[in-house]
């Protein structure tokens, strides 16, 4: 299951639920919601595209690597590595988003939080004020700055609450595939490449 805030440690998709996006500059969110707990691997399709697959490896409850779960992608890309890909939602301009965290910004808000406290509580929680700035040319130079001194407590006005009122656990939104889902997605790109991706990924991998 997706863990609260305040139980998780810190340790991507087409959607009916856009994502949002982070841009040059100022930017401000207010996360809601639980936290999803995961790693992914990046496998290239036959069309170039890049394809996510939770490390099945990895536990979400634990956040910790058990290896209890068969990980088919260990078995066909040995030398493949997951990379962190923590989850959760937020208010933004008045609109639930799903959010692909980013690691560093992420240890900067937990960090924040020992002084403010839980940024996801709906009356004493606090909107995530960050900036991102570019630090060269190639498209991962950039850098996510945490506002800290703009990020006030403050409680969810009643438009924001009703936003929220019917909203899906993490666990709902981006749901665990199964070994065998992870396997047949594996053969089928092997076997068929572009052909068959982007159906498989919408019925297994991506949110819903």
């Amino acid at each position: 299951m997706a863990l609260s805030f305040n139980k998780q440690t810190g340790g991507a998709q087409k959607s009916s639920i856009s994502s949002f996006q982070y841009k040059d500059g100022d930017n401000k969110m207010r996360i809601v919601g639980d936290i999803l707990a995961r790693y992914v691997y990046w496998i290239t399709g036959e069309n170039g595209k890049n394809i996510p697959m939770e490390c099945l490896s990895f536990d979400r409850n634990s956040e910790r690597f058990n290896n209890v779960e068969k990980d088919w992608v260990r078995e066909y890309y040995p030398d493949l590595k997951c990379g962190w890909s923590y989850a959760t939602q937020c208010i933004d301009n008045g609109e639930i988003k799903v959010v692909n965290l980013k690691k560093k910004l992420w240890e900067q808000i937990i960090t924040a939080a020992e002084d403010l406290g839980d940024p996801t509580d709906t009356e004493t929680g606090w909107d995530i004020c960050f900036k991102r700035v570019k630090t060269g040319p190639l498209p991962y130079n950039v850098e996510y700055q945490l506002q800290a001194l703009k990020c006030k407590p403050r409680a969810l006005t009643e438009d924001e609450l009703a936003s929220i009122a019917d909203l899906k656990s993490m666990d709902d939104v981006m749901s665990r595939p199964t070994a065998d889902a992870q396997k047949e997605l594996l053969d089928r790109l092997r076997n068929h490449g572009a052909e068959t991706d982007d159906e498989a990924l919408d019925a297994e991998f991506n949110v819903g």
